[in-house]
């Protein structure tokens, strides 16, 4: 998933131009990996959904068009179709006919000062994990097993980060 915020990705690089949108309608890009495993539709599905979390989509926003989607990333127009509906179930987005899809619902987690310092953290650690010979994989892989490592100590103000994990699980998203 990219997030067009500007004119740089997550990985700080310059966009061209925008797939899995038609216009400027849409602060997200679609982006599909096939050898993921994940059904098309749930990446989709997923990438709001991480979207939403981050705080880079926000109730009232507009979900890239079927249309725009289909061309841009040459896929079945059903399946674009099956990610909103399954987003609307969720109630994290609505359909307007002859508008669009809109984000209707949030899963933003609540705004942390320290989320840009959390974010250099990683990218320092996924810099480490590189420059030991780690491919992605091995990088997804070794942050699921110390996520669940981590999942499984008691937390400390134990409240709050229990319910986020509740509200994950919730969601039906796996470690991965």
């Amino acid at each position: 998933m990219t997030i067009d915020k500007g004119t740089a990705d997550q990985s700080g690089q310059r966009s061209g131009p925008q797939a899995g949108r038609e216009g400027a309608g849409s602060p997200i890009e679609f982006l599909l990996d096939p050898g993921s495993g994940v059904p098309t539709y749930l990446q989709l599905v997923q990438q709001v959904e991480h979207a939403l979390r981050l705080g880079y989509l926000k109730p009232g926003d507009q979900l890239p068009t079927v249309k725009g989607t289909v061309t841009a990333l040459a896929i079945n127009p059903n399946t674009v179709l099956k990610a909103y509906r399954e987003l609307e179930n969720r109630g994290l987005a609505v359909g307007r006919p002859g508008q669009g899809t809109f984000v209707d619902g949030t899963l933003a987690q609540p705004q942390l000062p320290e989320l840009a310092a959390v974010r250099r953290t990683l990218l320092g650690w996924l810099g480490s994990a590189r420059d030991a010979g780690l491919d992605e994989d091995a990088m997804a892989a070794l942050f699921t097993s110390a996520l669940r490592e981590f999942r499984g100590r008691p937390a400390e103000g134990a409240g709050r980060s229990e319910g986020r994990r509740r509200s994950a699980d919730s969601h039906g998203e796996g470690a991965a």
